[in-house]
């Protein structure tokens, strides 16, 4: 794709003016000519976007409309797009009720409708009780989200929680179940969630402070005014952040601390609200846990004694300290455990081994285990939540590229299974029509890199078709080969799905992570261009036919490939790209700066850090070269990675490249780091994309 592709040939795109800012680090001077389009009310912004520059404004409004220009020639393919997805979505899709004592607690959509309705039934038979409509809440809002809906144990009142922005400061609220109101009690400026206490008088929750950080937990009692919520907790250290939470057996508020990859849990007894929080195991960095109830004993998910790959530990209720920790689970280098859920008479393990997943169910009287695991080549599962302690059926979701998901409840005495639930397509899917594969890439060092694929059997493998490559490579975090019914157009149109498993993920452990961070993160990008050149060698497609796309930290991935070598691919999509590294990580004021050091270094304080990230940072290494179609997509509420980031990056690459192909910026005012509230608004951004993309590889119709 050219700028020649496109109708609107005379769109000029905008270039704001430079204003040279010099910032010196370590001996060396950069001058940003783009940091005035970073404002400096940034913070109020995030709470009212009217607050922001004229000037930037003006600015965000000019690309905008460069953007609509650019794309008009797409819009009946957006259409067709959109319906498309639309028709593979059950519009009164509902989820499997998960009982809790007198009831069962589901959500459903109704027909057109943007938002879920929660609900419940009575356990022995009744009519269907309505909790919360999202739909009906959200009227009158450009943007609206739920974040959380949560029950009192005595089934009396809920806790919700909703944003109307898209900057994810969440709004706590409580409902009375009987007459359906809401009460006077209402939290502004939340992480999203609330637990109660023992005795449902109260809740707790995480307040975010000025720099969008949850950097306080407060109890609430109900009745009382909001100024004056008990607070429980307050964490000084910036790089840190909170969350709280409760368990199943309604004993304990758990005060989880941590950054990616140190924690600290604090603990308070759920029937004693104004006690003081203890501490669990004092925070010792590099050193993890989670902790999970198991009646007089904690379940301890650990990397503790160089478990890596982390290991299953015991710990009395009554002293949970780390000199009482018990191995239970050994460590197994290579196999990941990934999360653990507590029965009364069984532990359930998620975990991975060989790159694919796996559940393992231990009878805790005995310690006998046994596997659950299915037989494709590429596939995602995941232990789903529940509300019930004193239980036999555990429930899991299994999915593939090819199959949609699946929802069984498992009991794990007898070993059946029930399937309760399968993703319904109402146009029509048929699984035998698609291939799913999983093949490896060598990279330069001699590790096989593995990529998952999704094509359909007519798609021909001699190059020609085009090839749609995902990445992110951070944090540890894995990118699941599972159902998403939209990755169809694509592929209906020829394309080849792509999920490149480089490293800084976690598909093979905890050292699969550490070789693609810190000063090792260059690896994440070398992987992903190894995988890039091995479906070339390998006919799957051709150079200048793969479409790189990456989000968040996967931005930070596609926009250093595109500097590395853009004569590999036909278009780089990156969505809400954490592009501007350098400079975000050089500030601490920004909300996840500090939390990121252990991510990506600390070029504060380290000059081996900020030379690392100076020679990969996307935009400071924007060059004068040809570059492929850039598309940049960001939304003007995100707090996570803020709107100019990508403003400064696109402005950079218009200013530096050679050649004709077009960087479009698409700035959104509704809508967040994780795109738009409404499930229909999300299908019209990804619409949007695909066409973007289609388009690049002459597959526009």
């Amino acid at each position: 794709m050219t700028k020649q592709s496109f109708r609107a040939v005379d769109a000029v795109p905008p270039q704001p003016r430079k204003e040279p800012h010099s910032d010196a680090r370590h001996g060396i001077t950069r001058i940003d000519e783009y940091n005035w389009l970073r404002a400096g009310n940034w913070q109020d912004v995030f709470r009212d976007p009217a607050l922001l520059d004229p000037e930037i404004r003006a600015h965000l409004d000019a690309e905008n409309a460069y953007q609509e220009a650019l794309m008009a020639d797409t819009s009946d393919l957006q259409k067709r797009l959109f319906q498309e997805m639309k028709g593979r979505i059950k519009e009164d899709d509902s989820s499997v009720p998960i009982k809790d004592g007198p009831y069962a607690y589901g959500s459903a959509y109704r027909i057109g409708g943007q938002h879920p309705r929660f609900y419940r039934t009575p356990r022995d038979g009744g009519p269907e009780e309505l909790i919360l409509d999202g739909d009906l809440e959200s009227q009158g809002k450009a943007f609206f989200s739920i974040g959380d809906v949560e029950h009192a144990s005595d089934h009396r009142r809920v806790l919700w929680s909703y944003d109307d922005r898209g900057s994810e400061l969440y709004t706590l609220v409580v409902r009375d179940l009987a007459t359906q109101a809401d009460l006077a009690d209402r939290v502004p400026d939340t992480a999203g969630s609330g637990t109660w206490s023992a005795d449902n008088a109260g809740f707790f929750y995480t307040r975010l402070d000025s720099n969008h950080r949850p950097s306080k937990a407060y109890y609430h009692r109900i009745g009382t005014d909001v100024a004056d919520d008990r607070l429980v907790y307050e964490e000084a250290d910036p790089g840190f952040f909170m969350s709280v939470g409760g368990s199943r057996l309604n004993d304990w508020i758990m005060i989880s601390i941590g950054d990616h990859e140190t924690s600290e849990y604090r603990l308070i007894p759920a029937n004693d609200p104004l006690a003081e929080p203890t501490v669990v195991s004092e925070r010792r960095t590099g050193l993890e846990y989670e902790l999970e109830e198991g009646g007089d004993v904690f379940f301890i998910l650990t990397n503790a004694d160089g478990a890596k790959d982390y290991k299953i530990v015991t710990a009395p209720v009554a002293d949970p300290r780390r000199a009482n920790w018990t191995d239970l689970v050994a460590h197994e280098p290579g196999r990941l455990i990934l999360s653990i859920q507590a029965f009364r008479d069984f532990l359930v393990r998620l975990e991975r081994k060989d790159g694919l997943p796996r559940i393992v169910v231990r009878e805790r009287a005995s310690g006998a285990e046994h596997v659950i695991a299915f037989d494709e080549e590429a596939y995602s599962l995941g232990l789903s939540g529940l509300y019930e302690y004193d239980t036999g059926v555990m429930r899991f979701t299994y999915s593939s590229m090819t199959t949609p998901a699946q929802v069984f409840d498992y009991d794990m005495e007898t070993r059946a299974r029930v399937l309760r639930r399968v993703r319904d397509v109402p146009s029509g899917h048929d699984a035998a029509a698609y291939v799913t594969r999983r093949v490896e890439a060598t990279a330069a060092d001699g590790t096989k890199v593995p990529v998952s694929l999704l094509y359909a059997k007519k798609t021909p493998l001699d190059g020609s078709a085009p090839v749609w490559l995902l990445g992110y490579g951070s944090y540890g975090d894995v990118e699941q080969p599972e159902f998403v019914p939209g990755r169809l157009s694509l592929v209906d149109r020829g394309f080849i799905y792509a999920i490149a498993h480089v490293r800084g993920g976690g598909d093979k452990g905890d050292a699969w992570h550490e070789a693609g961070r810190l000063r090792n993160k260059t690896t994440t990008f070398t992987d992903f261009i190894a995988v890039t050149e091995h479906l070339i060698a390998e006919r799957f497609t051709s150079k200048g036919r793969v479409v790189a796309y990456g989000a968040s930290a996967g931005g930070t991935l596609v926009g250093a490939v595109a500097n590395m070598r853009p004569d590999l691919y036909g278009a780089i999509i990156a969505e809400v790209p954490f592009v501007d590294v350098l400079n975000t990580m050089l500030d601490r004021n920004l909300p996840l700066t500090e939390s990121g050091f252990s991510e990506f270094g600390n070029p504060i304080d380290s000059a081996e850090d900020f030379a690392a990230m100076r020679a990969y940072s996307p935009y400071d290494n924007v060059k004068a070269q040809a570059y492929p179609p850039i598309l940049a997509e960001q939304a003007l509420n995100d707090t996570r990675v803020p709107y100019w980031e990508a403003t400064k990056w696109v402005a950079k690459l218009r200013q530096m490249k050679t050649g004709d192909a077009p960087v479009i910026l698409w700035m959104k005012e509704a809508g967040g780091h994780s795109g738009g509230g409404g499930r229909y608004d999300g299908l019209a951004d990804i619409a949007r994309v695909y066409a973007f993309a289609l388009t690049a590889v002459g597959r526009g119709r």
